[in-house]
């Protein structure tokens, strides 16, 4: 192309500055500059910008952005204005929301590209202004990545990719539990157990299929062997998509529909010249090489045109340029014989590519991690758990649905605890020989990696008791606090209740050195009245708030009877459900998913028997859209759905329930059925005492998981 170069390289997401300032020491700041990307106004940024303007209050502002899916639309509707309980009549809004959606699209301001590096090989500065970033020791080209183009300049992307980062650790995990070396290399391969566990959409986790849309087309596709996995990669995006090529695929990959390749006129051309196009994805175009490759054979593009239809395809680069090329290319191909039909659908997928590209390049290399990702995940579940926690934040789902997937794979998983756990989570030989994974203290909210880094320098051979732990670590009330929040001194003998009031009895500030080790002696012949046990469902709450998931058991379960009396089933029921059934179905909200700007958003409920994939459609979400983005606890009524393995639950009313979790702490909590090691957390005889409850309600604002 006589061009410079596309260049986009993936790294480990916790060592891309490593690499970014590898990059400078080896080119010099005076070669070498990340390019700046312009910003612009999306709905949220621009109603609490124009609403500052008219003197709007910020919980106001926040309540119309937080009624916005994302970064995505071109508009606030008058809909989303009444579900923050606003009145889109009142003169102020009305003005806001008017002026907030003229300037959507509009500049902003310019940003630093998340990675963009221009390279060459005179000095920078004689071409481009550059100037010092906010972070120290960047520096950047004042000009959005767009212009370089124009300028012919070379640009590199250092990205930054979360699963290498897990697929590294989980490596270093094998080296130091199983002394087995592995790396992407030398992973084995083709292993029908593989692609048996991907085939039931046992994806959690697993790179690039693990969103609601992907596992709903594994069991579909049926992936068999690693082509297949770059069709499953490439098939679930806007391209394929838009140009309805998705279920023709699954139908001639079924046996449903022949496999047929269009050809043009014999008079126009070789019958076969789509054959060698298409013939890796039985005649159906998934991918933006064939786009491009159509262009030329069947449309008979030029060089030059094809090469302006690839730059109006490039990734994330929607600039409005490809409808110029709608009536050469399908005109090009119906004059040499094609159906009208075939051409438009053709388009309608390069129109896809506009707003992101993908090519099969791509897709294999990033096929090639979901391939390793998911052989860790099928053979050592204990390794991928833990790599995927030490790797946060990455991926779909909380920490919590990772670990309650990995006990559903037969991992131990083990509480966090000042006598064994260190800041990442850790894998421990339990009594059978088992690798078992013990949660770090990263998982505690509010507890910083340098207190962790305390309890670990001065553990030696372990803590003979609270006391010594107290005197040993060193550590701030505030930071001992957090642990006791946590339970995390059971190894200590103190559970939540008695370490919350241990640590209230020490001094808020330290004493003198001199009489320091004579207050501690003192503190064990304390005499203190007993404390009636805490309830399993106080325990649970708390390790939500604390944790954000719990190992002893699940909020549902404790409402169960309430839902119950309101005929809603559960989630195994739910997968149990025929096709066609009315249904009620509550949970906690793991994932809220809207693929592109489609409108359609995908819901994951879990509960105390697995989880629930909720479908809402657009007009079900303009009517709901509050419930659908704020519930912590959701109820949905609707269709049961199932097809080739799938089950859904496609919504017609759904109800933000978020208040139950509340009752957590305030009522009498029915027994715990399930399987529990530890009887201590059963529920005291009913002429306890109460006592005043240690267990802050949830704040709206943040998620319960």
């Amino acid at each position: 192309r006589n061009e410079p170069p596309d260049i986009d390289v993936d790294f480990e997401h916790e060592r891309r500055e490593e690499v970014i300032q590898h990059v400078y020491k080896r080119y010099g700041h005076h070669r070498a500059a990340l390019t700046a990307t312009v910003i612009h106004y999306r709905p949220r940024s621009a109603i609490r910008e124009v609403g500052k303007v008219f003197g709007l209050s910020e919980d106001i502002t926040a309540a119309m952005a937080g009624s916005v899916w994302g970064s995505w639309g071109s508009e606030m509707k008058e809909s989303q204005v009444r579900q923050g309980n606003l009145d889109p009549q009142n003169d102020a809004i009305f003005q806001a929301v008017k002026f907030a959606n003229q300037i959507m699209g509009f500049p902003r301001h310019l940003s630093q590209h998340v990675g963009g590096f221009v390279l060459t090989d005179d000095a920078l500065n004689t071409m481009v202004p550059i100037g010092p970033a906010a972070m120290d020791d960047r520096y950047f080209i004042e000009w959005d990545k767009d212009d370089l183009d124009t300028m012919r300049l070379m640009k590199v992307d250092v990205l930054a990719l979360g699963m290498l980062t897990c697929i590294r650790k989980a490596f270093d995990l094998f080296d130091l539990h199983e002394k087995r070396h592995y790396d992407l290399a030398t992973v084995p391969r083709e292993q029908p157990e593989v692609y048996d566990m991907l085939c039931k959409a046992d994806a959690i986790g697993v790179f690039q299929v693990e969103s609601r849309a992907q596992m709903s087309m594994l069991p579909r596709l049926k992936p068999r062997k690693f082509y297949d996995l770059v069709v499953e990669v490439a098939i679930v995006r806007p391209g394929p998509i838009q140009g309805g090529m998705v279920h023709p695929y699954l139908r001639r990959r079924s046996g449903i529909e022949k496999v047929e390749y269009p050809a043009p006129h014999p008079d126009h051309g070789d019958k076969d010249e789509l054959y060698n196009v298409l013939k890796e994805t039985m005649g159906v175009p998934l991918f933006q090489e064939q786009a491009m490759r159509m262009a030329i054979v069947a449309a008979k593009f030029t060089p030059d045109e094809s090469n302006g239809l690839r730059r109006a395809m490039a990734t994330f680069r929607n600039l409005g340029t490809i409808d110029k090329f709608r009536n050469k290319f399908i005109g090009g191909m119906t004059s040499r014989g094609y159906t009208q039909e075939f051409a438009e659908r053709c388009f309608s997928q390069i129109e896809g590519f506009g707003s992101y590209g993908f090519p099969e390049s791509h897709a294999a290399s990033f096929s090639h991690l979901v391939y390793i990702s998911a052989w860790i995940k099928c053979h050592h579940p204990a390794v991928f758990a833990c790599a995927l926690l030490n790797s946060q934040p990455m991926g779909f789902y909380a920490p919590a649905e990772i670990v309650r997937d990995a006990r559903e794979h037969g991992v131990d998983a083990l509480a966090p605890d000042v006598a064994h756990s260190d800041w990442d989570c850790t894998l421990e030989r339990n009594t059978c020989g088992v690798l078992a994974l013990r949660l770090g203290f990263r998982q505690i909210d509010g507890f910083g990696e340098a207190h962790a880094g305390q309890i670990a320098e001065n553990r030696g051979y372990g803590y003979a008791n609270f006391t010594e732990f107290v005197r040993r670590s060193a550590l701030p009330k505030k930071a001992l606090m957090i642990l006791a929040d946590a339970d995390a001194f059971r190894s200590l003998g103190l559970d939540r209740r008695e370490a919350i009031w241990a640590v209230r009895r020490l001094p808020d500030q330290h004493t003198l050195p001199l009489f320091e080790a004579q207050r501690m002696r003192e503190l064990p012949t304390e005499h203190t009245a007993p404390l009636p046990v805490m309830p399993l469902g106080e325990h649970v709450l708390a390790d939500y708030q604390t944790l954000r998931l719990s190992l002893k058991g699940y909020p549902m379960q404790f409402l169960r009877g309430t839902f119950d009396a309101e005929d809603v089933r559960t989630c195994k029921q739910i997968e149990k459900s025929a096709d066609g059934d009315k249904a009620r179905c509550a949970g906690v909200v793991l994932v809220r998913q809207m693929p592109g700007d489609a409108g359609v958003v995908f819901i994951t409920l879990s509960d105390e028997t697995g989880i629930t994939n909720v479908v809402v459609w657009p007009r079900i979400l303009e009517i709901f859209r509050r419930e659908v983005m704020s519930s912590r606890l959701l109820l949905v009524e609707g269709n049961v759905q199932k097809a080739d393995g799938v089950v859904h639950l496609v919504a017609e009313r759904l109800f933000d329930r978020s208040a139950e979790l509340a009752r957590l702490a305030e009522d009498e909590v029915r027994p715990f059925q399930g399987r529990r090691e530890d009887l201590a957390y059963q529920r005291p005889d009913s002429r306890t005492p109460r006592h005043p409850r240690n267990v802050r309600v949830l704040p709206k604002s943040r998620d319960f998981h």
